[in-house]
């Protein structure tokens, strides 16, 4: 394929355009997830393009300003459609160092503001997260499994439907389970007794067959999406105020903000959640020293005080 544009060349869209998007994806190192969420970032832009009949090589600022917008009314979080963007400027770094286009549009576009200080996702009390475990128990044992590993270690949903049964394994006394984390890295977490005790009770069920660690009736693996309806179910279930606005991401920013509260060194927590940058773990404290100590709390209970009086 020829990666030059032309002057009256046809849109690039269709074949052209999946194999631009393999030949950028095989150049990083990505997660699977990652990288299926990278592939329908971009499937999503060129979808809207040819559907205004514009070359994505051709596209400018403007364009993508329109798309941003677009996305917004949808609507889609802020940080949702920065991540999209994200996605769609590495995508156009990638044509720009194959000279496929002069520029990047996506520098240029107005992206949304997004609050790095207060994550946008909704958490868990400790004791929420037990209902949802609870609920989870008599939901079966592989939903068992799936949501005490989301709880307990903090996974985020890719990595758990990424898990295969030989991530399983054993090291230095310790049960532990590897994975793929962001940006393609191997990492690996050491299993506590309540997730090995749930492990092993699915695995009772499922069997030694070799493959995907989570399977659906049908042998194939569970779907994240599945896991994001699973968690508000389970929440709706469990009495949770705020199951629909749950996610599977609510139990790893309950487990950061758990760990901090119970003392876990910020270190550990980073490193325990795959943080490249203590900046981003620290968020989760301040999300916490944000609620727990709010004035409003102080000057509600000093107005108790003179009222009893």
């Amino acid at each position: 394929m020829s990666l030059q544009p032309h002057p009256g060349r046809e849109p690039v869209i269709g074949t052209a355009a999946r194999e631009f998007t393999d030949a950028w994806l095989a150049n990083r190192r990505l997660s699977h997830h990652t990288r299926a969420a990278y592939r329908r970032d971009v499937d999503g832009w060129l979808t809207w393009c040819a559907g205004r009949d514009l070359d994505p090589l051709h596209a400018s600022f403007l364009d993508v300003n329109a798309y941003a917008r677009e996305l917004e009314a949808r609507p889609l979080a802020p940080a949702s459609v920065a991540r999209k963007l994200s996605g769609l400027s590495s995508w156009y770094d990638f044509l720009v160092k194959l000279r496929a286009v002069p520029a990047n549009p996506v520098g240029g576009a107005d992206r949304p503001q997004v609050d790095r200080d207060h994550p946008s996702t909704v958490g868990l009390a400790p004791a929420e997260v037990d209902a949802l475990l609870a609920a989870a128990g008599r939901a079966g044992r592989r939903t068992h499994a799936m949501i005490t590993v989301l709880a307990d270690l903090g996974l985020r949903v890719g990595e758990l439907v990424g898990l295969n049964l030989d991530d399983l394994g054993h090291e230095r006394g310790h049960r532990t389970v590897r994975f793929t984390g962001k940006g393609g890295k191997a990492r690996r977490r050491a299993v506590t007794p309540a997730v090995a005790a749930a492990l092993d009770d699915y695995l009772a069920e499922r069997g030694s067959a070799p493959g995907p660690l989570f399977v659906t009736s049908t042998g194939s693996r569970v779907d994240r999406h599945a896991i994001f309806r699973l968690v508000r179910r389970l929440a709706g279930e469990a009495g949770i105020a705020s199951a629909d606005r749950l996610s599977p991401h609510s139990l790893r920013h309950s487990f950061a903000i758990t760990a901090r509260a119970e003392g876990v060194p910020l270190e550990d927590v980073q490193d325990a959640m795959g943080h490249a940058d203590p900046r981003t773990t620290r968020r989760y404290d301040r999300d916490r020293y944000n609620l727990d100590r709010d004035p409003a709390y102080t000057i509600a209970a000093a107005r108790a005080r003179r009222n009893r009086g």
